[in-house]
């Protein structure tokens, strides 16, 4: 069965509280931000991809989940910012600043739960960003 929102944010704060191996908490943050753009996915009456783009499933969900709705183009850099998180971690488990990286992985994780999360219930949520708009269009600065 499918977690909700607010058990994944739960989720979140506990790897973010634990004293885990920090690539196991990455991997598990990682996985927590899939299950979000899942939710996303589903919600849309889609089957969530398995595939990768550019080596994450997360980016390739995220993919999938902005076809056809450029607002969902607001959260694609808090993808990448995860996934940039993970691989910080799991490049270099020992360095110095890794906590710290953990701890922006989770946050990063939960910023993109809560705008799912709110995007599913507010359709308009997102449209304030660039990338929602054709930029060729006569009114797009309007």
């Amino acid at each position: 069965m499918a977690r909700s929102f607010d058990e994944l944010e739960a989720a979140i704060d506990r790897v973010a509280a634990s004293a885990m191996e920090p690539t196991l908490a990455a991997v598990q943050l990682l996985a927590l931000g899939e299950e979000a753009l899942e939710r996303w996915v589903e919600g849309r009456g889609l089957v969530p991809t398995q595939e990768e783009r550019e080596g994450f499933r997360l980016l390739a969900l995220h993919r999938q989940g902005a076809k056809g709705e450029p607002s969902f183009n607001a959260c694609r850099e808090t993808s990448r910012e995860l996934a940039y998180h993970y691989n910080l971690v799991t490049a270099d488990p020992t360095h110095v600043d890794t906590r710290r990286r953990v701890q922006m992985a989770a946050m990063t994780a939960k910023h993109l739960c809560l705008f799912v999360s709110a995007k599913m219930q507010v359709e308009q949520i997102g449209e304030f960003c660039c990338a929602a708009k054709p930029m060729r269009s006569t009114d797009a600065f309007s």
